[in-house]
């Protein structure tokens, strides 16, 4: 389970965990506008051959096992939906402890994301076990809400018990260049995420890659992001048509790396929505590993936001252990 407390991010960092070396860019609007858009602008040629580079590798059986174990460890199992019931979220909270009731050996996944009022279900469903709890705050999907709504629905969230908060940044504000008010935002929620005993969720911020529209804005939220104290950049809700897609994601992958080398800070990364099949989750394990290395290569810092990708990662790991192709009707439905 992760650590339920504010693990220091990095030495030299602020009381709120933001990394003190970047203190400077912060201190107004137009400095922080300097620092983003001096950041590189991004190789979009070069960046999708890097991604399709990386699609098209090929891995063996053994390592086969291995990644498909892993991806189920790093799997946020969801439910956000407006029929969401009680019984719903206790089903997918047996799923998630035993992913596979016919074989024990599969792992856990690595947390419950739901909304913040069916958290306190979650909470208890979960109890005893290493599946944390998410949910997603800040008026999701859209985040279109006055900031009191947004910390108040955070700290709900917290009160019932979450372990980790998913907020969404507002887009409109960012798109218009609003980039303090971003910052702000982001500061805020992480407050918001801190218990009365001084522990606090772990906060991952939503970008909702689709609505940038360029990969140089991936870029600078991603930079924004960090520089505000997320402890996970996170491509999508998964409720637009674009959502995670292998560019994006090693894009945020590269933010991530310079990050840490410029802070010493190290922040996780989550891709989420449109990834559903084995050969997908590779190809994503692929980019971590290559780009990031090893450090990146575990729940704690690297998370899918899939929930129908399980799934196929149970039918391909039977398939690999029985030598036969189960089929969905094999395995549980969400």
């Amino acid at each position: 389970m992760l650590n339920p407390g504010p693990t220091p991010r990095a030495h030299g960092n602020d009381a709120a965990g933001r990394p003190a070396a970047m203190a400077e860019v912060t201190r107004s609007d137009a400095a922080l506008r300097r620092f983003l858009h001096g950041l590189p602008g991004v190789d979009a040629v070069g960046l999708e051959a890097r991604a399709a580079m990386l699609g098209s590798r090929s891995i063996k059986t053994t390592s086969k096992a291995y990644a498909i174990d892993l991806a189920i460890s790093m799997i946020d199992l969801t439910t956000l939906e407006g029929a969401d019931t009680p019984g719903k979220v206790r089903a997918l909270a047996a799923k998630a402890v035993h992913p596979d009731p016919t074989d024990r050996t599969v792992p856990r996944v690595a947390a419950v994301c739901v909304y913040p009022d069916m958290v306190h279900v979650a909470k208890e469903a979960l109890a005893g076990t290493a599946v944390n709890v998410a949910s997603v705050a800040t008026a999701f999907p859209a985040g279109r809400a006055a900031l009191p709504v947004k910390l108040a629905d955070t700290a709900d969230a917290v009160a019932a018990g979450a372990d980790e908060i998913d907020m969404v940044i507002d887009r409109g504000a960012f798109l218009s260049g609003r980039y303090l008010q971003v910052f702000e935002e982001i500061t805020a929620v992480r407050e918001a995420c801190v218990r009365p005993d001084g522990t606090a969720a772990h906060l991952k911020v939503i970008f909702e890659n689709g609505e940038l529209a360029t990969y140089d804005n991936i870029r600078r939220c991603s930079w924004l992001a960090m520089l505000a104290g997320a402890d996970f950049i996170k491509t999508s809700t998964g409720k637009v048509a674009v959502n995670a897609t292998l560019p994006n994601t090693l894009l945020m992958l590269e933010a991530v790396r310079d990050f840490r080398a410029a802070t010493g800070t190290q922040v996780g990364v989550k891709p989420a929505g449109g990834i559903r099949t084995t050969k997908d989750a590779v190809k994503y394990l692929v980019a971590v590993n290559e780009t990031l290395g090893e450090d990146w290569l575990t729940p704690e810092w690297f998370r899918f936001g899939a929930s129908s990708l399980l799934n196929d990662l149970l039918m391909q790991r039977q398939k690999l252990s029985s030598g036969r192709y189960s089929g969905p009707d094999y395995v549980t439905v969400d």
